[in-house]
C-alpha cells in the first residue's frame, strides 16, 4: 500500500474500500457502483488481504444469490414460492392505488408488481414514489383464490445507502491530511488515479460533486464522448437521479397539474440530464419556461400554488466539434436544442466544465487504492447542504463592482461548494481560497463571455478580484489564452482577415502556414496553464535553436521511458529548425536513475546512434554529485532557455496508442501548468546585451 493508503485506512477505518474491488465483484450485475460498494463496505471495508478476499467471496455469493437478473426473474419468483420467503436485491418503486387506497410496489428486474407496502415505509422512504429506489428486500409468497389479491408479500425493505454517519469525526479526520492528500483521497473515493491527473484537472472532477452539497446549483459540461460526463451522476450517489434529455416533461420533473403529484425536484438532491445535446432535438417550450424560473427563484407553480424544491440541475452533452471551431464560428453553447439556446435559460448556468479539457476515460485512469464507500462519502455531501462557505474569500479577497449579482451568486455558489469540498474543516491558506475563487470566477466567466456573442445585449463584464492591499488580478479561461483571436469575436462578427490567433511562435503552438517573415527573438517571460493545449517543443524553442551549432541541455530528470523520450521528440525540434547540410552537437547534463541506470545508457546509445544519421552529434554525462536542480538549454549563438519544469512540460497521454493524435503531435497533449524563461547572454555566457 501507498503511504497515502496507509493512512487513509488509519483515519477512516471501516468507511473505505479498495476501488479496484467493484470491477471485481461486478460481474454482469447491472448495479450503480454504490450499490456494490454498499455491500463492499459491509464485507471488505479494511486493509487485510486476508478479510479482503474473504469479503470478495461473501459478497459475490450475495448478489450470486440475490441480485435479480432479468433473464433469471421465473427462477427467482420460483424460488420465492417454494421456500415461501426469499431475499432479493432489486429496484423498487411505489405508486398509490386510488382505486384501493393502497401503495403498492413494483420490482424492476423481479417482473412483479402490485405488492402492498404499507404507510408507515412509503413515509419513511418517499423516494420509492419516483424513479424507485435500489433496496434489499424479503419477498413472501402467499397464493390467494381472490384474483383481485396479489400473492406477493413485502415483508421488510431496506434501501441500500448509509444508515448513519459522524459527520464531526469526518471532520476531525480531515485536519490529519494535507491538501494535497485530501483531493487525492477525493479523487480515489470517485475511482480514478490521482497520478494521471494535475491539479486543475483534479479540481475539474471535484467540481461535478458541488451538486450533491450546495443546493439549487446549476452546472453544465460540454465536450466529447467518453469523458465520464455522467458516471458521477449515475453510480456515485443515491441522491441523485440521470435521466435522458429527451425525456424529461413538466409533470415529471416538477408537478403533475392533474393529479398534485410533485417531480424529480421534489425528491432528489440532484437531477442530471444526460445527452442534453443535440440541436435536433425536440423540447418543449413550457418546461423550458418553467425551468428558468426554477433555476433562478427555487420555485415552481402548480396552478395557484408555488412551490419550492432544493435540487440541483446539471446538464451533460457531448460537443461535435473543436474549441477553435465553435468560437470561430459560433459559440460553446452552439450543440445545445434551440429552445435551451436562450441567453436567459443559459445566464442561470452557475458553472460551465470545459469537458474538452477532460481526458477520456482509459484504463490506466482508474484507481486500485482506497477510497471513501461512495454512499458515505454521498451522506457527508448531503448533509453539507446545510452550511454556506460562500463568505470564506471575504477576508482575503473582493470581487470587482463590475460582477453583476447573478455572476456573482454563480461564483459564490461555486467557491462554496469547492471549500466544502476541499476545507469542511476551515483552515485555508491565503494561497489555497484564491485558486479556489479563481477556479470559481472562471467557470462563470465562460458562461458569461458566450452569452455576450449570443446576445448583444450583455455589456462587457471584468471578472477580476482585489487583494487586501488593493493590487487588481484579472482571471481568463483557458480557451480565451489559447485563441485570443477568436475568443473576442462575436458571432455576427464576419469571418475574414483580422481574426487570426496570435502567431504561433509567441503562444507555443505550431502555426499551420509557415509566416513569410523571422520571428523576432527577444527576452520574455511565458506562463502556460494547465490543460492548455497547442504547445510544442517547435513552437516554443525551435526559433531560438535556429542556427546554433552546440546546445547543452541540463535537466536532472531524463530518466524514465516517457522522459526519454521527450528529450527525442526535443532532438526532433532541433533537426526541423537546422540546415539539412549542417550539423548541430547536442550535450545532455542529467542524473543517472538509481535503479534502472542500464536502461537508461542503453537508450541514450540508441538516440546517439539515430542522431547521427540526422546531422546531430549527441553526448551525454551523470553528475555524479546529483545535486543539480537547475533546468535549462543554453545555445552557442546566445540564447539561456530558462525551463521550470525542464522537458517534462506533459500531462499524461495514450504512449502507446499508434492512432492517437496526441501521441504523434504535440500541440495535441495537454499541458503541464510551467513557464519557460528566454534570457539572452553575451559570448562568454553571462547574461545581459
Amino acid at each position: 500500500m501507498s503511504t497515502l493508503d496507509q493512512k487513509i485506512n488509519e483515519h477512516f477505518p471501516g468507511l473505505v474500500v479498495r476501488k479496484d474491488l467493484v470491477k471485481t465483484v461486478k460481474g454482469n450485475a447491472i448495479v450503480p457502483s454504490y450499490v456494490l460498494e454498499y455491500l463492499l463496505g459491509q464485507y471488505c471495508a479494511t486493509n487485510d488481504e486476508a478479510t479482503i478476499q474473504t469479503g470478495i467471496e461473501t459478497v459475490k455469493e450475495i448478489l450470486a444469490k440475490h441480485y435479480v437478473h432479468r433473464n433469471e426473474a421465473g427462477l427467482v419468483r420460483s424460488n420465492i414460492k417454494e421456500k415461501g420467503r426469499y431475499k432479493v436485491i432489486d429496484k423498487i418503486s411505489v405508486a398509490l392505488n386510488e382505486k384501493t387506497d393502497a401503495y403498492e410496489a413494483q420490482f424492476s428486474n423481479l417482473g412483479i408488481k402490485k405488492v402492498l407496502v404499507d404507510s408507515g415505509t412509503v413515509k419513511a422512504h418517499p423516494k420509492l414514489l419516483v424513479s424507485g429506489v435500489w433496496c434489499i428486500a424479503d419477498i413472501e409468497y402467499v397464493f390467494s383464490e381472490d384474483q383481485n389479491v396479489s400473492p406477493w408479500i413485502l415483508s421488510t425493505l431496506k434501501p441500500i445507502q448509509l444508515s448513519h454517519f459522524d459527520y464531526d469525526a469526518y471532520v476531525a479526520a480531515r485536519q490529519q491530511f494535507s491538501t494535497d492528500e485530501w483531493i487525492d483521497l477525493l479523487i480515489q473515493s470517485i475511482g480514478f488515479n490521482p497520478e494521471m491527473f494535475g491539479r486543475r484537472s483534479k479540481l475539474t472532477q471535484l467540481v461535478r460533486l458541488i451538486p450533491f452539497c450546495e443546493r439549487n446549483y446549476n452546472l453544465i459540461e460540454l465536450g466529447p464522448k467518453g469523458t465520464g460526463k455522467s458516471h458521477v451522476y449515475s453510480e456515485f450517489s443515491p441522491h441523485g437521479i440521470l435521466v435522458s434529455g429527451g425525456e424529461v416533461t413538466v409533470p415529471k420533473l416538477f408537478v403533475n397539474n392533474s393529479s398534485g403529484k410533485i417531480g424529480l425536484v421534489g425528491y432528489w438532491d440532484c437531477v442530471a440530464f444526460d445527452e442534453f445535446a443535440g440541436k435536433q432535438k425536440r423540447v418543449d417550450k413550457a418546461l423550458v419556461d418553467i425551468m428558468k424560473n426554477y433555476m433562478a427563484n427555487k420555485s415552481f407553480s402548480r396552478g395557484v400554488e408555488t412551490l419550492g424544491a432544493e435540487a440541483s440541475m446539471v446538464f451533460v452533452g457531448n460537443t461535435r466539434h473543436t474549441v477553435p471551431y465553435m468560437l470561430k464560428h459560433s459559440d460553446l453553447f452552439d450543440e445545445l436544442p434551440d429552445k435551451f439556446y436562450d441567453s436567459a435559460f443559459l445566464d442561470r448556468i452557475h458553472f460551465y466544465i470545459p469537458g474538452w479539457e477532460v481526458d477520456i476515460i482509459r484504463g490506466e485512469m482508474f484507481s486500485d487504492g482506497y477510497g471513501f464507500v461512495v454512499d458515505y462519502l454521498a451522506e457527508i455531501l448531503r448533509s453539507m447542504r446545510n452550511y454556506d462557505y460562500s463568505d470564506q474569500y471575504r477576508e482575503h479577497f473582493t470581487l470587482s463592482s463590475d460582477i453583476s449579482t447573478r455572476d456573482r451568486d454563480g461564483i459564490n455558489k461555486t467557491f462554496s461548494g469547492l471549500m466544502k469540498i476541499l476545507f469542511p474543516q476551515g483552515g485555508a491558506t491565503r494561497d489555497e481560497v484564491e485558486e479556489v475563487l479563481r477556479f470559481a470566477i472562471e467557470g462563470r466567466k465562460r458562461v458569461k463571455d458566450q452569452l455576450q456573442r449570443i446576445d448583444t445585449t450583455y455589456g462587457e463584464v471584468r471578472f477580476s478580484y482585489q487583494d487586501q492591499q488593493g493590487q487588481e488580478i484579472l482571471v481568463t479561461t483557458l480557451e480565451e489564452e489559447e485563441y485570443p483571436g477568436y475568443y473576442h469575436q462575436t458571432v455576427s462578427t464576419p469571418d475574414d482577415g483580422g481574426l487570426e490567433p496570435e502567431p504561433a511562435a509567441d503562444k507555443g503552438g505550431e502555426p499551420k502556414e509557415p509566416r513569410a517573415s523571422e520571428p523576432v527573438l527577444e527576452e520574455k517571460h511565458l506562463t502556460f496553464q494547465e490543460n492548455q493545449k497547442g504547445i510544442s517543443f517547435d513552437g516554443l524553442f525551435g526559433a531560438y535553436l535556429k542556427g546554433a551549432s552546440r546546445i547543452t541541455v541540463t535537466d536532472p530528470y531524463i530518466r524514465l521511458f516517457y522522459q526519454i523520450r521527450n528529450f527525442m521528440e526535443f532532438l526532433e525540434a532541433i533537426v526541423k529548425n537546422k540546415a539539412e547540410e549542417d550539423e548541430v552537437a547536442v550535450h545532455l547534463v542529467t542524473v543517472r536513475d538509481e535503479f534502472k541506470g542500464d536502461l537508461q545508457d542503453e537508450s541514450f546509445e540508441k538516440i546517439q546512434e539515430s542522431a547521427r544519421t540526422v546531422g546531430i552529434d549527441f553526448t551525454w554525462e551523470f553528475d555524479e554529485s546529483g545535486t543539480i536542480h537547475a533546468r535549462h538549454i543554453v545555445t552557442d549563438h546566445g540564447w539561456k532557455i530558462s525551463l521550470d519544469r525542464g522537458l517534462d512540460i506533459f500531462q499524461h497521454y495514450e504512449m502507446n496508442e499508434a492512432f492517437a493524435f496526441a501521441n504523434r503531435l504535440q500541440q495535441f497533449r495537454s499541458s503541464k501548468a510551467f513557464e519557460v524563461t528566454f534570457i539572452k547572454q553575451k559570448p562568454n555566457g553571462t547574461e545581459g546585451e
